[in-house]
């Protein structure tokens, strides 16, 4: 990239538009943080083009911007502290977990519900890009028999979740508290959100228990740190993660919205998960139960080698925080707990978690204090053409070493995590995504004393039980016992 021209510096102000120079004040603040190429096409721009250049520019915190670039620059490739396996006793396994446990949990947390104490949020930046689609992911239909997007199977649990709560503190209760639901988008994803729900009529929600909110943008960077253009008026930007969720609640003073509501705790998830259970009290009963910061929701790795990320406890007795599967090496990856039998590093981080809106705001402090983004090496379509550089993310697990206490939850696989990732494949797909939601509630349906026919074969195929009828498979006897139902299909009231 040249240069900018002598002329382009030196102009004044007083010449014609064509040799006009940049903005003096704007210039100067370019250079203290070495950014002045910015400006290297003024010449050729048209006025409309320098006025969007300028507004492009000075819409950029450049102090902030220019300390994240530093400090993740500095901290790249730096050694990282040797990690150990999380201790046996910050582990809640199935198999430890007795029927009193799971009970108790359910009611303290459906109690903590129906007080108001639970919000949800919601990351929801992506497009389905992958899934061959520019809507935003939680639009996604994954072919189950109601044709139910993402996004509304998720309301609806929060729509039963609520029923459930209520009644829990007086049978036959109508006097139903809104769960607050934060959805998290992008923006390339807000607009066409906003708009999904209104048309859908927030799925039987009450529209002001929804808010959005953007994450943010951050310029996209060459290797020696400067911005990389995306046209000769435009920085190249990129969402900055959903760790940037910290930085979002932050600025846009929801953490403050979520106390003023009563809030105390946080159920933070994924969009692509079609199994999620939104706002699991068991999960919050537990939560509350340990008196701990945060928590996470884990599954058992399904083999050494699975492209997952694992929690570790960083040096003996350090935070808990999580490894990505590419920088945790293959010997240690396969090693094996000779006490449990089970994988030393075996606890995958599936994106369901559990906050303290009080941990929240000293994340979000400390998280911008300390500016450390992750560098993310890609090629960025710019003025020149597709350039090598960097795009700047956090992640949502970035929180985690914050922690002064963390627990984990065990759940299945096949109860809880149905990610909607790949168009195809063997993996993550809708295909499979829906199967997993299908043979779970076939499996609800027959504990409940139903029956299924079928003529497929059964493995390929399965009912699906509205989310308004159960949450997780409770209260389904009067629906189903003694009934038959021919999969696939829907079970409504």
């Amino acid at each position: 990239m040249r240069e900018p021209t002598t002329q382009a510096l030196e102009g004044d102000d007083t010449t014609s538009n064509a040799s006009s120079p940049p903005p003096q004040a704007l210039l100067e603040r370019l250079k203290d943080y070495g950014q002045e190429d910015a400006f290297a096409r003024w010449d050729e721009l048209s006025p409309d083009e320098r006025q969007l250049l300028i507004k492009d520019l000075e819409g950029v915190d450049l102090p902030r911007i220019d300390r994240i670039i530093r400090c993740s620059f500095q901290s790249h490739g730096l050694p990282a502290t040797a990690i150990e396996p999380v201790p046996e006793s910050s582990v809640s396994t199935v198999e430890e977990r007795t029927l009193e446990d799971r009970e108790r949990w359910w009611k303290l947390g459906l109690k903590a519900i129906s007080d108001g104490k639970l919000a949800v949020l919601l990351l929801s930046g992506g497009q389905g890009t992958r899934l061959g689609s520019s809507d935003p992911k939680g639009c996604f239909n994954i072919g189950l028999p109601s044709g139910k997007s993402l996004f509304q199977l998720q309301a609806e649990r929060i729509l039963c979740l609520q029923r459930l709560a209520a009644q829990s503190v007086n049978e036959g209760s109508t006097n139903i508290l809104p769960i607050h639901w934060y959805i998290m988008t992008s923006p390339f994803t807000d607009n066409s959100t906003r708009k999904y729900f209104e048309s859908r009529k927030y799925f039987g929600l009450e529209a002001d228990q929804v808010t959005f909110f953007q994450q943010g943008t951050i310029p996209c960077v060459s290797k020696d740190g400067r911005f990389i253009m995306e046209t000769p008026y435009k920085v190249a930007k990129a969402p900055d993660g959903n760790g940037g969720v910290y930085s979002a609640l932050k600025y846009s003073r929801l953490l403050e919205d979520m106390a003023m509501r009563g809030v105390k705790y946080l159920d933070c998830y994924g969009v692509d998960n079609a199994l999620v259970r939104v706002a699991d009290p068991t999960f919050l009963g537990y939560f509350i139960d340990k008196g701990v910061a945060a928590a996470a929701k884990v599954v058992r790795k399904a083999y050494p080698l699975e492209r997952v990320g694992v929690f570790v406890t960083r040096g003996k007795g350090g935070p808990l925080s999580v490894v990505e599967y590419s920088e945790l090496d293959s010997t240690l990856a396969s090693a094996i707990n000779q006490g449990t039998g089970r994988l030393r590093f075996c606890w995958s981080n599936v994106c369901l978690h559990m906050f303290t809106v009080d941990f929240l705001n000293q994340v979000a402090n400390g998280l911008e204090k300390d500016s450390i983004y992750h560098l993310a090496e890609k090629e960025i379509p710019s003025v020149d053409g597709q350039t090598t550089g960097y795009k700047l993310e956090q992640f949502i697990f970035d929180a985690f070493p914050y922690a002064p206490s963390t627990a984990l939850f065990e759940v299945l696989r096949e109860e809880e995590f149905a990610p909607v990732k790949n168009a195809s494949g063997p993996n993550d797909t809708p295909d499979s995504a829906r199967l997993l939601v299908l043979r779970l509630h076939s499996r609800w349906v027959v504990a409940a004393g139903g029956f299924l026919t079928h003529s497929v074969p059964l493995y390929q195929t399965g009912v699906e039980v509205s989310p308004l009828c159960s949450y997780a498979g409770e209260n389904l006897e009067a629906i189903c016992r003694g009934r038959t139902f021919h999969a696939p299909c829907e079970i409504t009231f």
